[in-house]
């Protein structure tokens, strides 16, 4: 097993065309040692300002580099503002930056060893190209340097592809203890609304989206309340389909993880290692992948080439990456998804598929 980088470098920006106006992110993460690129993240942000979308680039740089392992992070950016307030030498006076710097504060607490360089824009290019790429992605314009049909280049994918954007619903009551909830039809908390709003801003600030544009959703309240959200912020109406469901965990259903290996330590532990075996009286996650599969190919053929809103729940929206990204059934574990957060795949006619984004949740506040 490869050992963790100690040692990273993080360089971020953002960028706001029209301050407030159109924006996005980008951060990439190098190794200290040999400067080998170890993480790029990039995505849009609606409507926001430069200091918003440059925060929100350090938060997911930062973020990326615990996940990595890091213990030690060299941050580098050409926010004057946002390095000098992250050190703590400047006061934020501004409201909407307070949340975010409170994200810094936490994730760079969980590191060893902190520290923040402004740099000039001519050495942070890497970042900016990021963060205009999500920009212009989020446009509907061809990356810089790209062909909007850069990704058939690369498949060979033929035709105009259905666009998923995947909506995980917000929190629930099950979810504050990470409890199993598969079909138990439990609504969104307080925060989980406030969560759905955020997100239905998100998505009433993205080009292209609109009162036509299909919202197809899990007909569990939890989802129909987060696809009803959304279609309240773009005037669009929802739909339900049963294939969107979450699985049946069957007599798991409201434990947690260590109450069901403890009531079923064999079969929870063959559960986890075997995509055909069921929980007692649920679902397998083969079932629930042919399932979800024939849903696809039900959106696909209503809504051939065109935009559609996902919203569903964790595992359904893990399948439908899964089979973007034609991986095996151990994707499921190794995907991490955030309540209220948003993937992005495409479905092309051909049979061809891209992944364009996993669990960003840069709209959350």
């Amino acid at each position: 097993m490869t050992s963790p980088v100690t040692h990273v470098v993080i360089e971020a920006d953002g960028g706001s065309r029209g301050n407030p106006g159109p924006a996005g992110y980008g951060a990439v993460v190098f190794d200290a040692a040999t400067s080998e690129v170890l993480a790029e993240r990039r995505a849009g942000l609606g409507v926001t300002t430069n200091n918003v979308a440059e925060y929100t680039g350090l938060v997911e740089g930062l973020r990326a580099a615990r996940e990595l392992g890091a213990s030690i992070v060299d941050v580098r950016m050409d926010s004057k503002l946002v390095v000098e307030q992250s050190c703590g030498r400047w006061k934020i006076k501004n409201a909407a930056l307070i949340p975010l710097a409170e994200q810094v504060r936490e994730l760079a607490a969980g590191f060893d060893r902190v520290r923040y360089q402004w740099i000039p824009r001519a050495e942070n290019a890497h970042a900016d190209r990021l963060a205009n790429e999500a920009m212009d992605e989020q446009a509907g314009k061809p990356a810089r340097g790209q062909d909007r049909a850069s990704p058939t280049k690369w498949s060979g994918a033929k035709g105009t592809p259905t666009k998923l954007i995947l909506l995980r619903h917000g929190q629930t009551g099950m979810s504050i203890d990470r409890r199993y909830s598969g079909r138990g039809d439990v609504p969104l908390t307080e925060h989980g609304q406030r969560q759905v709003a955020d997100a239905a801003k998100r998505f009433a600030a993205m080009d292209g989206i609109g009162d036509t544009v299909p919202i197809v959703a899990s007909p569990l309240i939890r989802a129909k309340q987060t696809a009803q959200a959304v279609a309240d912020a773009i005037g669009a109406r929802v739909e339900t389909d049963a294939g969107l469901i979450e699985t049946d965990f069957g007599d798991w259903e409201g434990l947690t993880f260590a109450e069901a290996a403890a009531r079923d330590p064999e079969l929870h532990a063959n559960w986890l290692g075997d995509p055909a075996v069921p929980p007692p009286g649920g679902e397998s996650f083969d079932a629930v992948l042919q399932r979800v599969r024939g849903c696809l190919d039900g959106i696909i053929e209503r809504y051939q080439g065109r935009t559609v809103v996902v919203v569903s729940h964790v595992t359904p929206i893990k399948t439908l990456l899964r089979i973007g990204l034609d991986a095996g059934p151990s994707v499921l574990f190794r995907l991490h998804l955030d309540l209220a957060s948003v993937s992005i795949a495409e479905f092309y006619p051909d049979g061809n598929a891209s992944v364009r984004l996993v669990n960003d949740i840069s709209h959350l506040t």
